[in-house]
């Protein structure tokens, strides 16, 4: 026990520090939301990824898609990285820095309404953006919970209020540069930790082929399996899977969906050279590689640890303590190194969920309402007590979750990414996106994700996610087609930052001096 409190002593006391270090960066609102445009490649990369993944995955989905789709779970993991890392940063990363920069937009909403030429478009966005990064921030907080309750016999609900006042201490002091630096090393965490947890859990199975062994032996799970494969021997040892169709959706939605979440998109903005998207493209996909890849392979093993623990009264699975008693038989120094990975990976992402936020409320709704005469000064102390007030609204739901982790994410990234996707992608790349298949989509995406909370016509909010993102993909050309375009030379001249020479065009190198 006393290793594993000075673990978090000095996890604690380093994050703190790098808040009170990285004061000096953040004196502007440019430097508070984006460090200055300036954050370099490693930077950048592990802000990517370990924003990317958190408690909500390593507890969440690895304990339930683990239990529901066995070793093929990993697919998930692969498709995070290469589909929601490597072309994510391939197809996005430059063009978005180099449109945000021309267009000054420090926010998705604030690219929405600047791109489109409606405030009224982005005022719209930030409060999407609001209210759905709630239920995610939550879900950070319930899934830390219960792996420190195991490690530490702490009751819920304090773990979830000194997790919100850390959060709240390092972000406010540091910013977008205080995050950055903090990510990075938590992302260091979250390497080292994977590894040797992977190692350990596998070594009390006898090693990696006994435990594959042992899973094959798992009898077919009528319940977790379509049709053809309900008999179906050694399902969860197999490649695809029991279920391969809804494997699939968990997939896009994970993976597919970060393409439209305002605080992974944002790492883009700051980018400060070409420098930095090529090594970030390189460093964020082998980031993802092993911790997410690790994160559902690990999670693959867990029925074989089945036991009356992860059983409900009525006989359904709590998955989020599946992982939890796959690691309860570890020794305790490793214990230890588990709550701290988790730790990490949990606030890097809560530090960037309540950073996005903040900004996102003060820059695209209330400075365009009723602070518009508001001084440099008085903006960052407005977004300073948003991060407070999101944070408190956040722990509220926190202490009284309404589902399991992966549902309740499920809602958050349906309605983000189902609303956003589709028209930020296609306004990067196309000049013919119109004003109101932005306000179509908007409705598609959170419409579909509210009424399926109540009417439950489409199974798994997991599901309904990837639907509304695929949707958005089809909906946004379709309504291009038959509504008014924006006009032309106010478009030409937006993309023509694109065509701007410096060496070669800026859609394929971003130079080290654009901001000398």
């Amino acid at each position: 026990m006393i290793i594993k409190i000075l673990m978090l002593v000095v996890f604690f006391a380093i994050m703190i520090g790098v808040g009170i270090y990285s004061r000096k960066q953040a004196t502007d609102v440019n430097g508070f939301v984006l460090g200055g445009r300036s954050v370099g490649p490693w930077l950048t990369a592990f802000a990517y990824g370990t924003s990317y993944f958190s408690a909500v995955v390593f507890i969440g989905y690895a304990g339930q898609f683990g239990w529901k789709y066995g070793i093929s779970s990993t697919w998930v993991g692969l498709g995070n990285a290469f589909l929601g890392s490597l072309l994510a940063w391939v197809v996005m990363g430059r063009r978005t820095r180099v449109m945000t920069h021309y267009l000054d937009a420090k926010t998705m909403p604030d690219f929405f309404g600047k791109r489109f030429e409606s405030k009224s478009l982005r005022i719209a966005a930030a409060a999407i953006a609001f209210i759905f990064l709630i239920p995610y921030t939550a879900s950070l907080y319930k899934g830390l919970s219960t792996l420190f309750g195991l490690a530490f016999d702490i009751p819920y609900t304090t773990c979830v209020i000194a997790m919100a006042l850390l959060t709240a201490v390092y972000v406010i002091l540091g910013g977008y540069m205080a995050t950055a630096i903090n990510d990075f090393i938590q992302g260091i965490i979250m390497l080292v930790g994977i590894v040797a947890v992977i190692g350990a859990v596998l070594n009390g199975q006898g090693g990696f082929l006994s435990a594959i062994n042992k899973l094959s032996e798992v009898p077919a799970d009528p319940t977790v399996a379509v049709e053809p494969l309900k008999n179906m021997n050694g399902m969860f040892a197999s490649f695809f899977g029991p279920d391969p169709l809804n494997l699939l959706g968990v997939i896009i939605l994970t993976s597919l969906g970060t393409w439209g979440l305002p605080q992974m998109v944002g790492k883009f903005y700051s980018i400060k050279s070409e420098k930095s998207v090529k090594t970030g493209t390189v460093v964020s996909t082998v980031f993802a590689v092993i911790i997410a890849g690790g994160c559902y392979f690990l999670g693959g093993f867990g029925r074989l640890f089945d036991n009356p623990a992860i059983h409900a009264a009525n006989g359904s699975i709590i998955y989020d303590s599946i992982v939890p008693q796959m690691l309860a038989t570890l020794p305790d120094v490793l214990i230890g190194v588990v709550v701290v990975l988790v730790l990490s990976a949990s606030m890097s992402t809560l530090s960037s969920l309540v950073l996005t936020s903040s900004s996102t409320l003060t820059l695209d709704m209330l400075k365009l309402t009723c602070m518009k005469k508001s001084s440099e000064k008085k903006t960052l102390f407005v977004m300073r007590v948003l991060i407070v007030f999101f944070i408190v609204i956040s722990v509220v739901i926190a202490l009284n979750p309404p589902t399991f982790i992966a549902q309740l994410m499920g809602y958050s990234w349906g309605a983000l990414a189902g609303s956003f996707l589709a028209p930020f992608l296609y306004g990067l790349f196309s000049k013919k996106v119109t004003k109101a298949s932005v306000w179509v989509n908007f409705v598609w995406g959170v419409g579909l994700t509210v009424v399926n909370m109540f009417m439950h016509f489409i199974k798994s909010p997991i599901n309904c996610g990837a639907v509304a993102m695929v949707g958005g993909l089809i909906i946004v050309p379709l309504v291009s087609l038959i509504t008014p375009k924006l006009k032309k030379e106010n478009v030409d001249k937006m993309f023509a930052c694109y065509g701007e020479k410096v060496t070669v065009t800026k859609d394929m190198v971003l130079v080290e001096d654009e901001n000398e």
